[in-house]
């Protein structure tokens, strides 16, 4: 562990505050320390109110950001006396604990101060650091880790016995501080460890507080390195190889391992209520935690923090081995089968684990001091001997979040066990945190999803025009959207976790099954197919058609879309709402034009395709549609210089060309992917085997 502070970067913030942002994003840079908006961070100043007195006030990490991009903004500016009193109270619920800290805010528009901000305000440093760093945790969630972090830092800490997060925890520490006669600047103290739950330091500089934090956390981790805890295997750190999904080369699901991935989202949506995004990890490292011969002992005891629980859920589910909290080992008969029928297997293992959570729910709830609202039992981690690492969210950003946090989870669990034994809370304590009351409050105000949520969709020619309009569409309604092109820059056109852009030609078959494993292994599976991809080669007469040409344009437009719609299949099958096809016909089906005859009997022939599909595939829950645009001029297939070609083609000039049409509208890419996107939505649950124009009314069709 070492110090990035660099003077250079720092001279670039003035002023205590903008160094507090400097300092906490160093923090978050390092996955070691903190993960995804945990961990937090304060400064204390004296500045002028708008009557010119001077007073204290606590700046504090507000909820919701994240210290890795944190800026000044994030911090919500707390009168520093009012918080500090307020650990005075004997007992405060933590609602009513949020609510006085907003009452005291001093700016409208400020984030909610972080439900540890009392604790902030009562350490008497000015600037503090919190973070639940991986070795600290480890060497908490051990039998006898009080007399292991007395073994490492000595006096140079508080030792803080696990108290829940919010106004208990910061009166105890309240409490501890007055026994010991405080922690004052300038003594031997350099900070707190929280058992099962992670560590605070302080100091009177950014830098101080910061530099001690790498400090406390290095002892921890010489620590585990001097009795070969730390270095697990080349291939264990958190965050190398195992941050990467599973689809390259290397780890290319197997079409029967995609099919049982495809198979587990439909059975986790099921028990969830709703569509959900499944995630695996393949590497080295999670195939070799899962199967390990004692996973069951070590990763069935829980997180490795309490906080943890929010995202992963208390337990995983295991497959092919113990099916669910504390359910017998699943029988052979119900294991994952490798055939495409895959999704019937895990049936018995979800279902084991959601009695089991329904039970675990029923005996915590009864002791809890109000009524609690179940939360959806399905697993959001799934460890299996074959299919790696899986975690489950409702957004890919979710489910990305609980992959990452479980690859630190193992590390924890692996270098504690080398400590003597992974030792967490009992599950009454991670109940308490899991139905917390802020956690309730959120699931009261929570609105209705987007309707697309936690379902995966993949777009062919997805770089430009109407393919690029349909990802857009599709991420504005709540999916997660893998997008199929040639061109190499669809790589990065979507950098945002919902989005996968891979460079793919459609018309090679073994580079369609690899972006549909990158896509499972990314996603969980398919939902909704969006067929766009295609060629409009330049007018030529029949009498001058060459064979090459008309190869060229029925291997992209119509055999690249049987390859897709039969690799899809098995994918569109196990949709947990069903799966949708929408194909992206043309006008030129119903009215051809001269010159364009490989196009038009093209995408003649996949319109034929698209409604035996429909027929063929209606039993399967699988519902097939076609939109037949004309004139779409802002797609990669016009160029000026072929619209003024199609124009005199008609006999049109070009500004005419483009509204050629009953409504005298120009239609565009987004105009036929909102038609697309539609189809695949809710609104459109009945509808199957259907034909609509999206061409502003064309009178030969009409």
């Amino acid at each position: 562990m070492h110090s990035l502070w660099n003077d250079a970067e720092a001279g670039r913030y003035r002023g205590d505050l903008a160094l507090r942002v400097y300092t906490s994003r160093l923090l978050g840079r390092d996955r070691s320390l903190v993960l995804h908006g945990g961990g937090n961070t304060s400064v204390k100043l004296r500045q002028a109110n708008l009557f010119g007195e001077e007073e204290d006030v606590l700046w504090v990490k507000g909820s919701g950001w994240d210290l890795e991009t944190i800026e000044e903004a994030g911090f919500a500016p707390v009168r520093l006396a009012a918080a500090r009193r307020l650990a005075e109270l004997p007992a405060l619920g933590d609602p009513e604990m949020v609510e006085q800290l907003a009452i005291h805010t001093l700016r409208a528009g400020a984030p909610p101060p972080s439900v540890e901000a009392i604790l902030h305000a009562i350490l008497p440093h000015r600037f503090v650091d919190h973070t639940h760093a991986d070795a600290v945790v480890t060497v908490t969630d051990t039998a006898d880790a009080a007399e292991r972090v007395g073994e490492i830092y000595g006096d140079a800490v508080i030792v803080v016995p696990y108290v829940m997060p919010g106004f208990a925890l910061a009166r105890a520490v309240f409490e501890l501080l007055h026994a010991a006669g405080g922690a004052q600047p300038g003594d031997s103290i350099q900070g707190l460890v929280l058992l099962k739950h992670g560590i605070f330091s302080f100091g009177d500089t950014a830098r101080q507080s910061y530099e001690r934090m790498i400090h406390l956390v290095g002892l921890a981790e010489d620590y585990l390195r001097g009795r070969g805890a730390w270095v697990l295997d080349p291939a264990s750190a958190a965050g190398a190889a195992g941050a990467q999904p599973a689809g390259g080369a290397e780890t290319r699901l197997a079409e029967p391992a995609a099919a049982a991935i495809a198979g587990l989202r439909r059975e986790l949506s099921a028990a969830a209520g709703r569509p959900l995004i499944v995630t695996s990890r393949r590497d080295p490292r999670s195939l070799r935690f899962v199967r390990r011969p004692d996973l069951a002992e070590l990763a069935l005891q829980g997180p490795a923090t309490p906080d943890h629980v929010l995202r992963t859920r208390r337990l995983p589910l295991l497959g092919r081995g113990a099916a669910a909290i504390d359910a017998p080992p699943v029988p052979a008969a119900t294991a994952v089968a490798a055939d495409t029928t895959a999704g019937t297997n895990w049936t018995a293992a979800v279902a084991a684990y959601v009695e089991a959570y329904r039970r675990y729910f029923a005996e915590h709830a009864a002791a809890a001091p109000e009524p609690k609202t179940m939360l959806d039992p399905a697993p959001r981690i799934v460890l299996d001997p074959e299919l790696g690492l899986l975690a489950a969210g409702r957004t890919a950003a979710e489910a990305a979040i609980a992959a990452e946090i479980y690859q630190h989870t193992m590390d924890v669990i692996e270098r504690a066990d080398r400590l003597g034994g992974y030792r967490v809370l009992p599950a009454a304590r991670l109940f308490e945190v899991e139905y917390w009351d802020l956690e309730q409050a959120k699931l009261r105000r929570a609105g209705e999803p987007p309707p697309l949520a936690g379902e995966v969709a993949l777009v062919t020619g997805a770089a430009s025009g109407i393919g690029k309009a349909c990802v857009e569409a599709l991420l504005a309604r709540g999916a997660a959207v893998v997008g199929l092109d040639v061109e190499p820059r669809i790589a990065d056109l979507f950098p945002r976790p919902a989005a996968l852009g891979l460079r793919c030609d459609v018309t090679v078959e073994d580079e369609v099954a690899g972006a549909l494993a990158a896509a499972v292994a990314t996603f969980g599976g398919l939902d909704l197919l969006i067929l766009n991809a295609g060629i409009f080669p330049a007018s030529r007469d029949i009498a001058a058609l060459g064979l090459d040409e008309w190869r060229r344009v029925m291997a992209v437009n119509l055999d690249a879309n049987l390859i897709l719609m039969r690799r899809c299949h098995p994918l569109l099958r196990l949709a947990p709402r069903g799966g949708r096809v929408a194909v992206i016909g043309s006008k030129n089906v119903p009215a051809p034009g001269p010159g364009v005859a490989a196009y038009s009997a093209s995408k003649a022939a996949l319109q034929q395709l698209a409604r035996v599909a429909a027929l063929e595939w209606g039993g399967d829950g699988i519902r097939v549609n076609i939109v037949h645009p004309n004139a779409v001029f802002d797609t990669a297939l016009w160029t000026e210089e072929r619209i003024a070609d199609r124009a005199a083609a008609y006999g049109l000039d070009v500004a005419a060309y483009r509204r050629s049409n009953v409504l005298g509208v120009e239609v565009r890419s987004r105009d036929v992917a909102e038609a697309a996107v539609e189809l695949c939505g809710p609104r459109f649950s009945r509808t199957t085997g259907a034909q609509v124009p999206v061409d502003g009314g064309n009178d030969r069709v009409i």
